[in-house]
């Protein structure tokens, strides 16, 4: 292309490879120095020797140039109508990405890749500025744009990496907090301006652009944390979490908390009710906030409303400092097709499936990745390492797997497209969880992936090299439904949905179980927890409080949307707050939700105390039945096992109003058996009804066992007993 063709076609957008034709070259035995630059007035080139040459206007179109009679370093020093502006020639720099990070890019796992693509505030050459890479192969021409250059698509022109499909820019003088976005010139045409996919930084929506960050190192503080945590997740520990959403847990004056705040104020209350982790609902950059951060496009980016990446990172220090680990949901299972997002990004269905019976979410309006292509599968897996390496995250629990799992998820005949072998199962998405664990596992031991599946997919928590997807923990959903639809009853009817409340114990350790009454439970009009409950207000908080006892009691690992652990009556609001009127002084029945709260605490401690209720969570043997047949009286008893140096525990539910007298429970070991909790207690906001703290055994076989207890159990009451110290046939 000649020399005013090219001027042309930088002048209208349309130059693809701006390198063949700006900068320095040698051409003809000589050397040519051309700069674009639309709407200056001069521009000179100043060699580092202390020379000035002026560069010749060519055309009316913007472009300069000037011969050299040798090639040197060099500087621009262009004249503006508002005034000079000195720089280095971002088109004196050569190739930037390093050959084997875009290698490992396209094969699909780069464990850095948040360090590698986006924009990199760096020093290259002795000279400051910012590095910009994105993955756009269809493209024409990519160019980023921002305040630094009047939004002028026209001014930074990126080279494109062939190899992979990546463009990259070295602009001087730009420093961190620099907006931007990047203008794409489609195969067909220019497309609205794009956030950066892989930025580390984003501005408070509404507005959409990317910032470039900060890449100085924080100090971080936790190193005897991160050595440790890897047993404080492990199946045999106790493990329960607080979930949340960061923007609505407390709201003074009607504004949201930013990390440093709920440092002050949300950490203390974790403590005190002694939860082992809090669970952040997904604080990736989402351009909605109603959708609670399940629709998220910047899956590198903290969420700006909430603070900066480094007092992210600040609050993440802070909470292990105060022994609580730091669970995330992350979503690779979908995106939203906002124009700034991934959606067509270059132009073409990059990131999604082009067929909308492959690409389409009709759930929720979204679209799905294409997990078949290597690239895509490298964006979201170098997020969660991202997230894990960066933020120190402890875990991440994957938003609607079982979305991913199945061709036809929510699809009727025809509105799917079977797999190469006819089925439904979505083998490239069973690979990429596979191989997203696999990473997890290996670059960051210790940390936990945790899936939200549905279904009863076989080996989710089973390992990788065993046939399994590989994920540590699995949401126990079934479970779940079963027991809340049976809490909803009046206690009349409870007799007859008996195995609601047992049937979790079938294939209670076919997976390593997490018991989720999560932030799903409490919208849409499913009402609040205690909204569920039958009864009076005294009986409805007394069938909650026997609920979460039983819950804690049974085996698997716990979850809690905040709110539950004061029993709030409202359905959960994003642009509200929790109920927190309830637990003050003068509030109608403050009691009792006082109660609940102090409830929550108790079993909490009790769960890390008593390895009776943790070290066999995911083993048959650390549960037995003692009675799990009184339909009658809705009465369930059963036993908990810690290992052969672990007491034993007593668990003995009553899901009716009615308290009963002497009734017999047969245990393994003789001696007085210790009233740990009863959730009847007038401490909770309960009748006081109980056993006076201790009951000692009779000689007398019960239920399979050598001994048994004559019981008091209160009205719609858990308790849990602890035996004697000893051996025993437990």
């Amino acid at each position: 292309m000649r020399t005013s063709e090219a001027a042309v076609a930088l002048a209208q957008g349309r130059c693809g490879d701006p390198f063949a034709l700006l900068g320095l070259h040698a051409e003809d035995g000589r050397w040519v120095l051309r700069s674009f630059q639309p709407g200056a007035q001069r521009v000179y080139a100043q060699a580092d020797d202390g020379g000035e040459i002026a560069l010749r206007r060519c055309g009316d179109d913007g472009l300069f140039v000037a011969r050299l009679a040798r090639p040197c370093r060099y500087t621009l020093r262009i004249v503006w109508p508002q005034g000079e502006q000195h720089t280095a020639d971002p088109y004196a720099f050569g190739p930037l990405l390093d050959a084997a990070d875009l290698r490992a890019f396209a094969d699909g796992l780069h464990p850095q890749l948040g360090r590698v693509l986006g924009a990199q505030a760096m020093r290259i050459d002795s000279v400051d500025g910012v590095r910009f890479a994105v993955w756009a192969p269809n493209a024409r021409r990519v160019s980023v744009v921002g305040d630094f250059n009047g939004w002028d698509g026209r001014r930074h022109p990126m080279r494109l990496r062939v190899e992979a499909g990546v463009w990259e820019l070295f602009v001087p003088g730009l420093a961190p907090g620099t907006v931007y976005k990047y203008e794409v010139l489609g195969p067909h045409g220019l497309l609205p301006l794009k956030a950066d996919p892989v930025a580390l930084r984003c501005e408070v929506p509404p507005r959409n652009a990317s910032v470039v960050d900060d890449t100085a190192p924080f100090a971080w503080t936790d190193a005897a944390w991160m050595e440790q945590r890897a047993w404080r997740q492990a199946v045999d520990a106790p493990l329960s979490i607080y979930e949340l959403h960061a923007a609505s847990w407390s709201r003074p004056d009607g504004r949201s908390l930013r990390w440093d705040e709920l440092a002050t104020r949300l950490l203390p209350h974790v403590r005190a009710l002694g939860f082992t982790h809090i669970e952040l609902l997904p604080v990736s950059a989402h351009p909605f906030g109603g959708s609670w951060g399940y629709q998220p496009l910047g899956l590198y980016a903290p969420h700006a409303p909430l603070g900066t990446p480094a007092e992210l990172q600040a609050f993440v220090d802070t909470c292990h400092a105060q022994q609580i680990g730091v669970i995330v949901d992350w979503v690779p299972a979908h995106f939203p097709s906002d124009a700034h997002g991934l959606a067509h990004f270059d132009g073409t269905a990059l990131y999604e499936h082009a067929d909308p019976r492959e690409g389409f979410h009709q759930d929720w309006n979204t679209l799905i990745y294409n997990f078949g292509r290597r690239e895509v599968c490298a964006h979201l897996i170098g997020s969660a390492l991202h997230w894990l390496e960066q933020f120190h995250i402890d875990g991440l629990r994957v938003d609607a797997v079982a979305s991913m799992l199945y061709r036809d998820y929510s699809r009727r005949d025809g509105e799917w497209v079977p797999n190469h072998l006819g089925g439904r199962e979505n083998f490239e998405a069973i690979a990429f969880l596979r191989r997203f664990n696999e990473a997890v596992h290996a670059h960051h031991p210790g940390a936990i992936t945790i899936a939200e599946e549905s279904t009863a997919w076989p080996g989710v928590t089973r390992a990788v090299a065993d046939g399994g997807l590989g994920f540590s923990y699995k949401w126990n959903m079934g479970w779940m439904n079963d027991t809340l639809r049976y809490m909803a009853r009046d206690p009349i009817h409870r007799s007859y949905a008996h195995d609601d409340l047992s049937f979790g114990l079938v294939y209670a350790f076919s997976e390593n179980f997490i018991l989720p009454l999560s932030h799903d439970e409490v919208v849409h009009g499913k009402r609040s927890l205690i909204g569920r409950m039958p009864g009076d207000d005294w009986q409805r908080h007394a069938n909650l409080r026997a609920y979460y006892a039983f819950m804690w009691a049974h085996p698997g690992k716990k979850l809690l949307f905040m709110g539950g652990e004061l029993a709030q009556e409202r359905e959960w609001n994003h642009d509200g707050e929790i109920e927190w009127e309830a637990l003050r002084d003068g509030a109608a029945g403050v009691e009792r939700h006082a109660g609940v709260l102090r409830l929550v605490g108790d079993l909490n401690r009790l769960l890390r105390s008593e390895p009776a209720l943790h070290a066999l969570d995911a083993q048959p043997e650390g549960f037995r039945w003692v009675v799990g047949d009184d339909r009658a009286q809705s009465v369930y008893a059963f036993l908990r096992h810690g290992g052969d140096t672990a007491p034993p525990l007593l668990v003995v539910c009553n899901f009716t109003p009615v308290a009963r007298h002497d009734y017999r429970v047969g245990v393994p070991r003789a001696g007085t058996w210790t009233e740990l909790l009863n959730s009847d207690a007038h401490d909770y906001g309960g009748s006081g009804v109980g056993n006076g703290g201790a009951v000692r055994t009779s000689p007398h076989a019960s239920h399979g066992q050598p001994q048994s207890l004559q019981l008091t159990l209160p009205p719609l009451a858990t308790l849990i007993l602890r035996a004697p110290e000893g051996h025993g046939d437990d």
